[in-house]
């Protein structure tokens, strides 16, 4: 479930390294309506001067500042916002994935992916509750976010502050603790992006609550070349690990000054110790669900490391990275408008659930065929882009491409279920998740390598969370029959796809022209299977699929 990020602030640093494919779960964290939401208070005390506490309004409608939006006009931005975001995340995941062959093949080996990775790890488990969980209250809370947006930044840089200085300290032991002494300084700078990211809280809210997704792509453009050309330039010198975590440092200041130049006026701090309590009593539990939501999406490579070393760990992290191409390129696009889009339909049961419906079927359609494309030609598409010493990730490719497409529809759910408050339920949900995938993953690392880690996360996501998830979703007014509908075509595209990949590799073999030509070929045939649903996936009006089966 990382990062670009699908979050508010600065993005990873550039490369194929396992981290960047998960979206990053604290971005879920979020003004949703708790179950026990909090009692109304009177008017809003005005901006700037206001001496009480202003008026906490439960969360609702996030329009970027006053006024409800009309449906028509709603419905434009979210798909304007939607295709900018789509070109950002194209742009900047093709620009990372020429930066990782680039830098497989020519600079860097296994060994020294596994030491970012566990760093990059330790980050992004640092990142899910550096601000508290307060900090897309920007975007969730109703009316204007200025009247509490210091108070928000003051939180969420205090609390990055001492989480950094705590990770500065534990930095050798941790790095030992994952049979790594040497990640101890790639930790320590890495994690330097704690503070970047708390300080973009409130900037990069700003952006997303308004849908600013051109300035977003300018925005994660600059980040993109300097963090890259960074790494390039010092991973060719000889750096290591350590080239990554400049890299990311240099393209997060960047991303970080970017923000506050297209929301200008928003780096303020202040303090109202009123806002502040309201802040954390619903902040807190949304970011525990968040540390449980970034454990289940890393825990791996943490047994991995520990348990296989770190030339494993390596290979591991191609791998989940590969997997994640297509949760990077359509996912993490749609949920940087997902989150707002169904904050806006959570009164309105029966249109959250056909948004819900539509959202997913178009994320499914878009990330099967990649999805069966990877996972069947895993060996050959391994070899030919990163070369014949990175074959041994191959053999985990399929499985992980299964979690991948899992994770999507897991992801979009999550989402979905905060924005209508059921924070209590997703809490545990990632409690479960986690508790199931730890035994799991650690027997079957040490049955069968990084294989058997594979299948335990997807046996784990299918056998357990997906149900629950179902479940969850009932509760919250959106019946199977919405999910059925969304993914009837595109299961059976992918089945009728992934029998004819498999045909036409033995038939024309595994050279670069047969891939293209299977690819295409392959494509093709999806295209027809999935057709009858355009209607559906363009947004026609649907009927109504209960919400109580």
């Amino acid at each position: 479930m990382s990062r670009v990020r699908a979050s508010n602030g600065p993005h990873p640093p550039a490369g194929p390294a396992r981290s960047a494919d998960a979206p990053r779960v604290r971005r879920v964290p979020s003004w949703a309506i708790q179950d026990d939401a909090e009692p109304e208070v009177s008017a809003p005390a005005p901006p700037r001067h206001a001496h009480a506490p202003p008026a906490l309004e439960p969360p609702g409608e996030a329009t970027g500042g006053t006024d409800k939006a009309a449906p028509g006009s709603f419905g434009r931005t979210v798909r304007s916002a939607a295709r900018w975001s789509l070109i950002n995340t194209i742009l900047i995941r093709l620009g990372n994935f020429v930066t990782g062959v680039i830098l497989a093949r020519f600079a860097l080996g296994p060994a020294e992916w596994g030491v970012y990775g566990i760093a990059q790890t330790v980050l992004l488990v640092l990142l899910s509750a550096n601000e508290l969980g307060v900090g897309l209250a920007i975007v969730r809370w109703n009316g204007d976010p200025r009247r509490f947006a210091p108070t928000v930044l003051t939180l969420s840089t205090i609390s990055s502050g001492l989480l950094y200085v705590v990770l500065f300290a534990a930095a050798p032991a941790v790095a030992r603790s994952l049979d790594s002494p040497e990640a101890t300084g790639v930790l320590r700078v890495m994690c330097l992006c704690l503070l970047l990211d708390g300080l973009a809280q409130v900037p990069g809210g700003f952006l997303t609550r308004e849908f600013r997704q051109v300035r977003r792509l300018i925005i994660d453009a600059v980040n993109f070349v300097l963090s890259t050309g960074v790494t390039l330039v010092l991973a060719f010198r000889g750096w290591g690990a350590m080239s990554f975590a400049v890299g990311a440092v240099v393209g997060n200041t960047a991303a970080l000054i970017g923000c506050c130049l297209a929301a200008p006026g928003t780096l303020r701090f202040g303090w109202d110790s009123g806002q502040a309590r309201a802040l954390l009593r619903f902040g807190l539990p949304l970011a525990g669900a968040s540390i449980l939501a970034l454990g289940v999406v890393n825990v791996d490579t943490l047994v991995v490391g520990s348990t296989l070393g770190k030339v494993e760990l390596g290979f591991y992290v191609l791998a989940f990275n590969i997997s994640g191409w297509p949760v990077r390129i359509i996912s993490e696009a749609a949920r940087r408008v997902s989150f707002a889009g169904f904050s806006r339909l959570a009164d309105t049961p029966q249109a959250l659930a056909r948004g819900f419906s539509r959202a997913l079927a178009v994320l499914v359609t878009g990330t099967v065929p990649l999805c069966v494309l990877l996972g069947v030609l895993a060996g050959p598409v391994i070899d030919v882009i990163y070369g014949g010493q990175w074959h041994p990730a191959a053999k985990a490719l399929p499985w992980l491409m299964a979690l991948g497409l899992t994770r999507i529809g897991c992801e979009l759910a999550y989402d979905c279920l905060v924005a209508v408050g059921r924070r209590r339920l997703l809490v545990m949900v990632q409690g479960l998740w986690l508790v199931a995938l730890l035994p799991v993953l650690i027997a079957a690392a040490r049955w069968h390598g990084i294989v058997g880690v594979a299948k335990g996360h997807v046996l784990v996501a299918i056998g357990i969370v997906v149900p629950v998830f179902l479940f969850a979703l009932r509760r919250g007014g959106i019946g199977l029959g919405w999910i059925a509908r969304a993914c009837a075509w595109p299961a059976a595209g992918g089945a009728v796809m992934t029998a004819v990949t498999a045909g036409l590799e033995r038939w024309l073999g595994d050279s670069l022209p047969a891939l293209v030509a299977t690819g295409l070929l392959a494509l093709a045939v999806y295209a027809v299977c999935v057709l009858p649903s355009r209607a559906f996936l363009r947004g026609a009006a649907a009927t109504d699929h209960s919400t109580t089966r």
